[in-house]
């Protein structure tokens, strides 16, 4: 869930505007987004966003936050396609303007002048970021590895890197992700191969999932399909989109065959098709999830068939996966992970490569950024290892101070977390949001009292609860609380009961007082009252 604000000038640059996925513990929550509260007050500063890669915790955000920041967006072609394809869905696509930047291209953003400088991902075009000022050259990594052999889309820039280092480099904003990891991140090369190998040794149906920006990735199946004399089909509407804008911008535009439809599946022996499938974190609402559940429409899987994970687990979503890889066992599936096969390498660097970019740059300062605190910290002692003098870990909301002088958290800013409910964005840490969780846990109960103008009951109380009670009990479980109600209210002083906001308090804490006495529960509690 990225966004960055650099600041120089009297105006504002942004970098990436992102998304993360809710998990069990938000409930109804789909996304995650910033709160993009400061900038907005400051709009008119704000002199344009800059996106360093296609992925959703980097772009997913600008669908729903642009209205309220309305300002120009700077891209790399494949990154500015996908972003097209996302903002078809939203009524003011007409109104955003995405300006193109060529890979390793440059461009003047305001008081900014901004280099786009080529690296390797798990999504075409990455790029590293030189924010080129009157104070210094800050470069903002995004997310990168270094990778001789990406497979699809250029490799790593390393001439330009050394330039960079040796024209002098203020500080650095780097990826933490892999920070604990030694050594380097593996080849998409080696990927490739090693699903060739795999799938080749398979003797009925092939499903792959992995995210759908992998464009490298979806490539390297294609090929090993085509080796294995087997024809590839894509399910999931992401994937599409994905192939719309890599063939758009010249990737992919090479096929050995069209892809198969999913309604064509059934037409396809076992031992000829390999699908790739959206799904590999466990979303619900995705295509291996619902292949797995045996409700997709035109899928199902057999004893004997094998779904391949070619992806890592996202922390925080191991629960959603175990979900969906049980449920396919239990169909008799075989399961490969990357703990069994070469079937999946990371697209951050490992600490050899973040060593070796920070020998090129040779930068002043290291903020380690895009990680949890445990990587940030071990990135940031790291970077001191390599002789990098000052480093700072940052948390949301800091306001640092890069240059001039040394690098300092002067400020923190309003900063938070929006839900995206439905169509509405609302806080997260938010009345609606916390009384959902509250109701999960503890249930709900609705009373209904009718008092005539001297504060008596015209009629017994009514009682509603909700996610407290088997369907067995509850009639009388609502009675008897009923009953308590009205004990309450009868006991109350003359005086309190022409006070509507006495009578409300009084049956809404006898509710809760009744249902903890019996469950240890305290539900959310609303009380409708009406006066004759």
């Amino acid at each position: 869930m990225n966004m960055y604000l650099y600041g120089h000038d009297g105006h504002w640059l942004m970098v990436d505007c992102g998304v993360t996925f809710a998990d069990d513990s938000v409930p109804g929550v789909d996304l995650i987004l910033p709160d993009p509260a400061f900038i907005e007050r400051r709009r008119d500063d704000l002199v344009g966003m800059v996106i360093t890669h296609a992925h959703e915790d980097h772009v997913g955000a600008i669908t729903h936050l642009w209205p309220d920041l309305r300002c120009p967006i700077y891209a790399t072609p494949f990154t500015a396609a996908v972003l097209r394809i996302k903002l078809r869905e939203t009524d003011y696509a007409d109104q955003v303007k995405i300006i193109e930047v060529p890979l390793g291209g440059d461009v003047q953003i305001g008081p900014f002048g901004v280099g786009f400088i080529t690296m390797t991902h798990s999504v075409p075009e990455p790029s590293a970021l030189v924010i080129r000022t009157k104070h210094g050259n800050i470069v903002h990594t995004g997310d990168w590895k270094l990778d001789p052999a990406p497979q699809v889309g250029a490799s790593y820039d390393e001439a330009k890197l050394r330039r960079l280092g040796e024209e002098g480099v203020v500080a650095v904003m780097g990826d933490s992700t892999n920070a604990l990891t030694p050594g380097r991140s593996a080849s998409e090369e080696e990927v490739r191969e090693g699903l060739a190998a795999v799938i080749a040794a398979q003797k009925n149906r092939v499903v792959v999932t992995c995210f759908s920006s992998n464009v490298a990735r979806i490539h390297s199946v294609v090929l090993a399909a085509q080796k294995a004399g087997r024809h590839c089909a894509l399910v999931g509407r992401s994937l599409w989109k994905i192939m719309e804008a890599a063939q758009s911008t010249g990737y992919m535009t090479k096929l050995p065959e069209p892809f198969i439809r999913e309604d064509q599946f059934g037409y396809i022996p076992r031992d000829k098709i390999v699908l790739i499938c959206t799904g590999s974190q466990g979303e619900p609402r995705s295509a291996l999830s619902r292949i797995a559940s045996d409700s997709h429409p035109h899928i199902t899987l057999e004893a004997g068939d094998t779904v391949i994970f070619s992806a890592r687990e996202i922390p925080g979503n191991e629960k959603a996966i175990g979900r969906v890889q049980n449920a396919l066992v239990a169909q008799g599936v075989t399961l490969l992970t990357p703990d069994d096969a070469m079937v999946h390498c990371s697209g951050h660097p490992a600490r050899d490569e973040l060593t070796t970019l920070y020998q090129w740059l040779k930068p002043k300062i290291v903020v380690p950024v895009h990680g949890e605190e445990r990587h940030m910290q071990a990135h940031a002692a790291l970077a001191r290892e390599g002789q990098v003098s000052e480093t700072l870990v940052p948390h949301n909301g800091a306001l640092i101070r890069l240059a001039p002088g040394p690098a300092e958290i002067v400020d923190n800013v309003e900063h938070g977390r929006l839900a995206l409910d439905g169509h509405h964005l609302v806080p997260l840490d938010g009345e609606a949001i916390r009384d959902r969780q509250r109701i999960i846990h503890n249930g709900a109960a609705v009373i209904t009292l009718v008092l005539d103008r001297d504060g008596r009951l015209a009629a017994d109380p009514k009682v509603a609860l909700l996610g407290i009670e088997d369907a067995e009990d509850l009639a009388e479980s609502e009675a008897e609380v009923a009953e308590e109600v009205r004990g309450a209210i009868q006991n109350l002083p003359r005086a309190q009961r022409n006070d509507d906001s006495a009578i409300s308090e009084t049956a809404r804490v006898t509710v809760r007082r009744t249902i903890r006495s019996w469950h240890g529960k305290k539900p959310v509690t609303e009380v409708h009252l009406i006066r004759l």
